[in-house]
Formats: C-alpha cells, structure tokens, sequence
C-alpha cells in the first residue's frame, strides 16, 4: 500500500476514534442527565410526599378549627339560651316577690292584732286596745 493509502486508513481511524470518543461523551453526558434527572424526580417525590403531609395536617387542623368554633358557637347558644331563661327566672321571682308582698300586706290589713300605720290596733273580738294611743295622739286618761 502506498503512503496515500496509509494515510486515508490513519485518517479513517483517527475520525473513527474521534467519532468513539464523542459518541463515548455523548452517551456519559447523556447517562449523568439521566442519573441528574432521577435524582430530582426522587427529591421531588421525596418533597410532594412531605407536601402532601403537610396540607393533610393544614387539612385535619382546620377540621379541629371548624369543630371547636362549631363548639363555641353552640356554647354560645345555650349561653345565651340560659341568660334569656335566667331574665324570664328573675322576672318571676320579682313578680312573685311582688304577689306575696300584696298577700303579706293584705294579711296584715284583716289582722286584728297587726298595728296599722295610724297605731290604733283592735284585737280578734273587734274592740279598740285600750293600751294604743288614740288617732289623735294623746294618750288614754
């Protein structure tokens, strides 16, 4: 073979070898973007994974919020429930006050032996105390 021959197969060669080494990167680039990309689907899934925890915590508290304030308000209601019977308890209570003191002061006006505001005072037969100062405030001779 002659030296242009031998040249064309060196050259041949070398373009193969240069061709091998860029393939041979290429591929190693491409593995290392692979293995880079897997890496980062893993963290993502690592994360989503934590995310997903967290928004089931960020669930279940607002549930706890939404129940307690549930609880509140129903406390609130028979609160309020509670004041309005306590108002009406009161209310009658006075008003009962009030009966028995109008049945006290009409006891005190039938009874014979209770003084009344002019001091004259009768016992049970309906005859004046002959100890009780007259109406007109002398005192019996």
């Amino acid at each position: 073979m002659g030296t242009t021959a031998i040249w064309i197969v060196v050259a041949v060669v070398a373009v193969l070898v240069i061709a091998g080494v860029v393939l041979l990167g290429r591929k190693q680039r491409h593995n290392r973007l692979h293995s880079k990309a897997e890496q980062i689907r893993e963290e993502v899934q690592e994360r989503a994974a934590h995310v997903d925890r967290r928004a089931a915590l960020a669930d279940e508290t607002a549930a706890k919020a939404r129940a307690a304030k549930a609880e509140a308000d129903a406390k609130a209601a028979e609160a309020a429930r509670l004041q309005d019977r306590a108002a009406g308890l009161h209310s009658e209570a006075s008003s009962t006050r009030e009966e028995l003191e109008a049945q006290r002061a009409h006891a005190d006006s039938i009874d014979p032996k209770v003084k009344r505001e002019d001091n004259a005072s009768e016992d049970f037969t309906g005859e004046a105390n002959p100890n009780a100062a007259p109406a007109s405030g002398r005192a019996p001779a």
